[in-house]
């Protein structure tokens, strides 16, 4: 889609339910629909929202091995309760390895920037990339919300992925921290809030999927 008709398609379904979204996603996906998780607070609810109208899409999951065990029993419980299509990728080397060569998972100050930057590439880009790239999908469902940070703000429903190369669809990017704890009480859905992801340090950082710099930090094939 050129930026043209993403606007407009941007203009088309803003203020539609998210399921709405998810049917018009998966109309232009041509059956190459892919949606991502990291198993994070909320994510639950993108996941039922497009399992209920594809329930085998496919779910693309990086674990980089630095999950807490919590988040680990909630990806397993996810999955069991969702019947989860889950396509997992692991970094090159174990996170054992990382922490052996390179001291671990960086710190956020500003001094660690390009330690974290470099991190985030090794461990969580690159097997992305892998993954998109095995996968290939045309439209790429994410949970991205306006609220999360202030570099989405500028961000919206749909956009074209420049890093990936797919249309990113993001089904509840207007949607509040209430309205998703609502969506997870309507439909029984369970959360997790002790996950931490140490590619992203803190939560007023990308941790490069959706950010520019993130489609050069690992080599292309």
């Amino acid at each position: 889609m050129n930026a043209d008709q993403i606007a407009r398609a941007n203009a088309e379904l803003h203020g539609k339910d998210p399921l709405d979204v998810v049917r018009w996603g998966l109309a232009q996906a041509d059956g190459r629909a892919v949606v991502s998780t990291n198993f994070r607070p909320y994510e639950a609810v993108l996941l039922h929202l497009v399992t209920r109208i594809q329930p085998d899409i496919r779910v693309l999951w990086v674990d980089h091995g630095y999950n807490k065990p919590a988040t680990y029993r909630h990806a397993e419980a996810v999955s069991r309760l969702l019947g989860l299509n889950l396509r997992a990728y692991v970094p090159r080397i174990t996170a054992a390895h990382y922490d052996a060569v390179h001291g671990g998972a960086p710190e956020p100050t500003a001094e660690n920037e390009e330690r974290i930057k470099a991190f985030s590439a090794a461990m969580k880009l690159e097997p992305f990339q892998r993954g998109m790239r095995e996968l290939a999908p045309t439209v790429w469902f994410t949970a991205l919300r306006r609220v999360q940070n202030p570099s989405r703000a500028g961000l919206d429903i749909v956009g074209d992925d420049p890093n990936f190369g797919a249309l990113k669809v993001s089904p509840v990017f207007h949607w509040s921290d209430d309205q998703m704890e609502a969506y997870l009480k309507a439909h029984g859905l369970p959360n997790e809030w002790e996950y931490f992801d140490p590619a992203k340090a803190d939560e007023k950082r990308e941790c490069g999927l959706h950010a520019a710099w993130g489609g050069k930090a690992v080599s292309k094939p």
